[in-house]
């Protein structure tokens, strides 16, 4: 069967891929995998977006938990970096996430932390993927005494705000700011955050129907934000996601500062505080060319990684670096949290600009953003993650690499799902880039079909 685990949990269109019956199994695979070990009758933590399906699914979920011994903690609607942190500070056993993050409502998801809040390896989700595929094989079903209690624990939210408020204590007294919630699960925790902090504020889509959520709103949909700031005459606009671990920002000007940027601003700010450690970003390979440009001109190492912000988070636990993330807004101050938190993110870009009194037009500028095209190369499905083993494609991307000379990049990868190679070149003008990628999706396709 295809892998249950993508990149982040396990996603589908909830009530038919992602079903009642399978969010019980992932209860109870999981419950048993995570706490196998322990000693004690373990406890998981479970939180939810706010999407219609999620009360359906977390009552499976916790059902499955308790079904194998374990103790279910509901704490409701959290974005889903707060139930990394209270699974921490609870000194619980693992944690659960049900959302889709920015996808549609319809579509769910449910994903586990670990007890110390990190997003699960692919060796325990494939033991758990092996136990639902084996039906539960030799998972005894205690009765009695020895099945789990349900808890529920509504009132946590302000335990994750004072967190953020420790993290990044900064006066905003003065700052007018329009925030964009997504009719998602950080409708609550960012408006009261950032008010406590003396902002005035201006929230849009903060009232979640259940079937409202990332519509036409949100970082996906950045378009009325920008409006709103330009009219408010705001210092800028934060946008979240669904579940809140990503953010995107727009400065005074309504123009969108981007996952890349941010890291730039902050990472530059950290380096010039003496706190960015190793003096290190990670960031993906799909990260603009502007990016590490700016880190050469700025004295930074870039570390690159693929494309996840689990495979981000892996380098910086790996090599000891404290902050990384994606164009797309997942970025991880791994010193404050251990995954993805768009609330910590927009603190900590707050901060820069409260301390260095700078316009966020203005420290956007550290990045120059390089033109991209991307064009997609027909080839036979099952050849296409062999395209570097053919010596006239290999002899053109190293071509086009000298051609360039450090002011273009050639990036080629397999496309995931469909039989494709994406082709993806930067440089410094759009019309010569866009040229040369369809001479080499050209080239692709005419040497592998």
């Amino acid at each position: 069967m295809a892998r249950l685990f993508g990149t982040d949990g396990v996603r589908g269109v909830a009530g038919s891929e992602l079903t009642i019956e399978l969010a019980m199994k992932l209860g109870q695979a999981g419950a048993y995998v995570l706490t196998k070990e322990k000693a004690h009758k373990p406890t998981i933590l479970v939180g939810c977006d706010t999407r219609i399906s999620g009360g359906m699914l977390a009552n499976a979920l916790v059902a499955g938990i308790c079904s194998v011994g374990a103790n279910a903690i509901h704490v409701g609607v959290l974005p889903t970096p707060a139930v990394a942190y209270l699974t921490r500070k609870h000194k619980v056993d693992a944690g659960v996430v049900i959302s889709a993050s920015h996808n549609p409502m319809e579509f769910n998801g449910i994903k586990f932390f670990n007890g110390e809040g990190y997003k699960l390896s692919d060796e325990l989700e494939d033991e758990i993927e092996a136990l639902i595929a084996s039906n539960m094989a030799g998972v005894p079903l205690p009765t009695g005494s020895g099945i789990g209690k349900v808890e529920y624990r509504f009132d946590l939210q302000d335990e994750y705000i004072r967190f953020m408020k420790k993290c990044v204590p900064v006066d905003l007294s003065g700052m007018r700011i329009v925030i964009d919630c997504a009719e998602g699960a950080s409708y609550q925790t960012s408006v009261q955050t950032l008010t406590q902090l003396g902002a005035e504020l201006i929230p849009l889509h903060i009232d979640p129907d259940g079937t409202n959520i990332n519509s036409n709103c949100g970082s996906t949909h950045m378009g009325e934000l920008q409006a709103r700031v330009v009219y408010e005459k705001a210092n800028l606009g934060l946008a979240f996601d669904g579940d809140a671990d990503r953010l995107l920002a727009v400065d005074e000007n309504g123009k969108i500062v981007d996952g890349d940027k941010l890291l730039a601003i902050c990472g530059n700010y950290m380096k010039s505080k003496g706190t960015l450690k190793k003096d290190t970003i990670v960031a993906t390979v799909m990260s603009n060319l502007g990016f590490f440009v700016m880190c050469d001109n700025e004295g930074i190492h870039a570390e690159k990684t693929a494309v996840g912000d689990r495979y981000v988070l892996e380098n910086m636990r790996a090599n000891g670096y404290n902050i990384g993330g994606e164009q797309s807004g997942h970025i991880i101050f791994l010193d404050d949290n251990t995954t993805g938190d768009g609330l910590l993110s927009a603190l900590h870009l707050l901060e820069v600009m409260v301390d260095t009194k700078k316009p966020l037009s203005e420290l956007a500028s550290i990045m120059e953003v390089y033109p991209q095209a991307l064009v997609n190369a027909k080839v036979p499905g099952h050849k296409k993650e062999q395209f570097m083993e053919y010596a006239e494609i290999a002899e053109a991307i190293e071509a086009l690499e000298k051609e360039f000379n450090g002011q273009g990049r050639v990036l080629i990868r397999p496309s995931g799902t469909e039989p494709l190679v994406r082709v993806m070149i930067e440089g410094k003008d759009q019309a010569v880039i866009e040229k040369k990628a369809h001479e080499l999706a050209d080239l692709i396709t005419k040497i592998m079909l």
